[in-house]
């Protein structure tokens, strides 16, 4: 009897040893996000207004402490873990207050470029017609904010914005839901009116 259990053991040890193995194919995670759809939320009361992704289901909006009109805006992208932060300062027709805010949103950038791997060109944006000056910049690695933007009309209005992620930096994880928000952010500084 335990000579048929090791006879039994050597065999199916000798057969389970053959080199017909089939390797795994390599596999990319699949994000599928919706095709972007835009709607116009209500901002009565607001000095401006601009279209947000349906995908953005929560939209906050506050006042916020100031010497001068000031809002908060936060679009949150539950679905993504991510959320736009928006923030809007009048300028009152001030060029120190403008060149306070211009410098305020560029050191933004700048604080998230020291963890950054690569900083591509900033991407300038000018609407004539409605008054919409500004700058997109994206930073890529792992930093807490991979795009931020402002917009003026240089006299008015300033607004600046900036995406953030609930999740520790991990640029390749990151990366394809960032890229679908970046459009977010595009979408909305080329719907943005000033009232």
């Amino acid at each position: 009897m335990k000579y048929n259990i090791y006879l039994l053991l050597f065999v199916l040890l000798c057969v389970s040893c053959g080199e017909d193995y089939v390797p795994k194919p390599k596999a990319f995670l699949r994000l599928d996000y919706p095709e972007h759809k835009y709607n116009q939320p209500d901002f009565t009361g607001l000095p401006f207004s601009f279209e947000t992704n349906k995908l953005a289901t929560e939209v906050n909006v506050k006042p916020m402490q100031s010497s001068v009109e000031s809002y908060g805006v936060d679009l949150q992208y539950p679905s993504m873990k991510g959320t736009i932060f928006i923030t809007y300062k009048a300028v009152n027709n001030d060029e120190e207050i403008l060149e306070k805010y211009l410098r305020d949103a560029e050191k933004l950038t700048i604080e998230h470029m020291i963890k950054a791997e690569e900083v591509p060109p900033m991407f300038p944006f000018e609407n004539k017609k409605e008054r919409v000056y500004g700058v997109f910049s994206e930073v890529k690695g792992d930093v807490a904010s991979p795009a931020q933007f402002y917009v003026t009309d240089s006299v008015n209005h300033f607004l600046t914005g900036s995406l953030y992620f609930y999740a520790k930096p991990n640029y390749d994880s990151i990366l394809p839901a960032a890229n679908y928000l970046e459009k977010d952010i595009q979408h909305i500084m080329e719907t943005l009116r000033w009232k």
